[in-house]
């Protein structure tokens, strides 16, 4: 009789040896999305509403800047006339040359702030009419919308068919979609190129240029050039101080609602493939940053359309972002 434990080795049931060549491969870490420093930080600039105390410091900056200047340019003409009346004469003209071109600055600014004006009540308008389902405020809008694109020659082709069938239509949503098909349509293309363009340009600057806050720089002056000149498509016309307006009205949007985080689904779609993780992160954030802008052109669009998105469908930021930078850092089979 034995004492103690038997051990009996059976071959068959013997776990394989664990060696360095059969442990599994260690899990490598989804890559970081790239952060959109550029955009969000320019987003924050055009959206921070200044304080009562900063206005107020401004307002008197100008105030005592303009009069300065204007009591100089005064006591120059009045001096130069004493010592010779010929180079005073020419003085005073070229001052009041200068301050007729700043009221006509002035006055085109004005114009463009009513033209502003003007579109947005046509889209309040047009809301009231689809609400109501009323066809003769559908008409006045349509009327409207005449006003507003007349002289374009690039929608002569569809005012001729907006008038050919616009008999043919007897309820306001009907009428409406009919006036958003043959008019903004063609608009809409030319907004999203603007789009396309300058999400190109703001991918491009940040993946290249290294300056430090040159991305921000371009990118701020990308967005308001951008969200001018989708203004202008839909006939707004905004100028230096409109486009800032505008600039804010989108950016105020955007970040009241989180649209510049990159956390989300639609970025990460975008920027979270697998050629991003090949590329630098440099690229990347140049990639997410395109992406980010042409967000704001979409909403630019919303914005500044004098009609709401009905039967038209609203631009893809994932679409937009494709087509603009296809070939430019490379497709994602690549």
């Amino acid at each position: 009789m034995t004492k103690g434990p038997v051990l009996i080795d059976l071959e068959g049931d013997r776990p394989p040896k664990e060696t360095p060549a059969s442990a599994p491969p260690v899990p490598e870490p989804e890559p970081a999305l790239p952060e959109p420093r550029a955009m969000e930080m320019a987003a924050r600039i055009a959206a921070r509403k200044p304080s009562r105390l900063s206005r107020w410091f401004w307002s008197l900056a100008l105030s005592i800047v303009g009069f300065a200047v204007s009591v100089a340019a005064w006591d120059f003409v009045t001096r130069l006339l004493e010592r010779n009346p010929v180079l005073g004469l020419i003085a005073t003209v070229l001052v009041v040359a200068f301050v007729v071109v700043l009221l006509i600055l002035a006055i085109r600014e004005l114009a463009a702030f009513a033209r502003l004006r003007r579109v947005d009540d046509i889209h309040a308008a047009a809301e009231a009419a689809i609400t109501h389902t009323d066809l003769a405020e559908a008409k006045t809008v349509v009327g409207q919308l005449r006003k507003l694109f007349r002289g374009r020659e690039e929608l002569r082709w569809g005012f001729d068919r907006l008038a050919e069938r616009e008999g043919d239509v007897f309820d306001a949503d009907g009428l409406l979609h009919l006036a958003e098909t043959e008019l903004l349509v063609p608009l809409d293309a030319a907004a999203r190129r603007e789009i396309e363009a300058a999400a190109r340009q703001v991918a491009t600057v940040t993946a290249i240029v290294p300056l430090a806050l040159a991305d921000v720089v371009t990118a701020l002056t990308s967005n308001i050039r951008m969200i001018r000149r989708i203004a202008e498509i839909y006939g707004g016309r905004a100028g230096a101080l409109g486009a800032w307006r505008l600039t804010r009205a989108v950016m105020t949007h955007l970040v009241a609602t989180g649209a510049v985080a990159v956390g989300d689904d639609l970025i990460g779609s975008v920027a979270g493939g697998t050629a991003l993780s090949r590329i630098s992160r440099r690229f990347g954030e140049g990639v997410v940053n395109g992406a980010l802008t042409a967000r704001v052109g979409v909403a630019a669009m919303e914005v500044c359309r004098p009609l709401p998105f009905m039967r038209a469908k609203k631009p893809s930021v994932t679409s937009l972002v494709q087509r603009a930078l296809t070939g430019l850092f490379g497709s994602k089979g690549s």
